[in-house]
Formats: structure tokens, C-alpha cells, sequence
């Protein structure tokens, strides 16, 4: 499972024209979902994701965490991550998971957010979708899990 996150001031997701998900300071997280993932993946980025170190500290460290801030958490699906793009000039995804396996991880990871964060939102699986952010700093971190 890869998380591509960003510290974010704002962050929002729009399908058709609506906006179906933002937050205001915290992280976005792109989430790309690979065939192997399964609950144990779900649960270890999601507590990465809480607990990763990226927010300054009154001496302007990155020392502190999104459980520390209660700031917002937005979610959003991205296949394309999980792309093999070691040859040619077009991506491979047949190192992502299938759409019906990843729209069930990442509905768990959403949903396992949603118990353990009260500020999470979403982008919709499978859907066209912008996603607008002005990242601060800028901070962006790959993990994968």
C-alpha cells in the first residue's frame, strides 16, 4: 500500500463540479493500492499516517504529528501510483490492485480513518477527479507499507 502524502494549508476534491471532500491544515494522502495489500497494510499506513512526524514544533523541527495538530486527514484513491513504469514510455498497471480489491481497501482505510481521526474526508473510487492543494512548505513524503 502506498501513501504519497502532503502537508497541506488546504486541500479539497471536486467530482462533476462538487466538492465531495477537503480539509483545512493537514495532510493529503494520494493512496495507491497494490494486489498483496490486505488489513495488516490498511492498519500500518493509516498509524504512519497519524503518527508520521511532519508538522513544525515551536522551534520550526518537524517534530510533530497529525494526532498531535488534530489536523484534517484527506484520503484520496490513485491508482497510478501503484504503475510499473521501469520500461518504455506507457505505464503498466498491472502491478495495481483490481478495482473492486482496492475500492474495498480503501473504503477500510476511510473507514478505519473515520474511527480513529475526527477530522477525515475522502475523494470517490473510481471517479474523475480534481484535486486542488496548496502545499506547505512544500512537504511530500512517499511511504509505502
Amino acid at each position: 500500500m502506498i501513501g504519497l502524502l502532503q502537508r497541506v494549508t488546504r486541500a479539497a476534491v471536486h467530482v462533476g463540479g462538487e466538492e465531495v471532500g477537503a480539509i483545512g491544515p493537514g495532510l493529503l494522502v494520494l493512496v495507491g493500492i497494490q494486489p498483496a495489500d490486505e488489513a495488516a497494510h490498511i492498519s500500518r499506513l493509516l498509524e504512519r499516517l497519524l503518527t508520521y512526524r511532519v508538522f513544525p514544533d515551536v522551534q520550526g523541527k518537524m517534530n510533530l504529528s497529525l494526532r498531535d495538530t488534530a489536523g484534517g486527514l484527506l484520503l484520496v484513491p490513485q491508482f497510478t501510483l501503484a504503475a510499473d513504469t521501469n520500461s518504455g514510455t506507457r505505464p503498466s498497471f498491472t502491478s495495481a490492485a483490481p478495482p473492486a480489491i482496492a475500492r474495498e481497501r480503501f473504503d477500510a482505510l476511510v473507514a478505519l480513518a473515520g474511527a480513529q481521526h475526527r477530522d477525515v474526508s475522502s475523494g470517490v473510487f473510481g471517479a474523475d477527479m480534481q484535486v486542488s492543494l496548496v502545499n506547505d512548505g512544500p512537504v511530500t513524503f512517499w511511504l509505502e507499507v
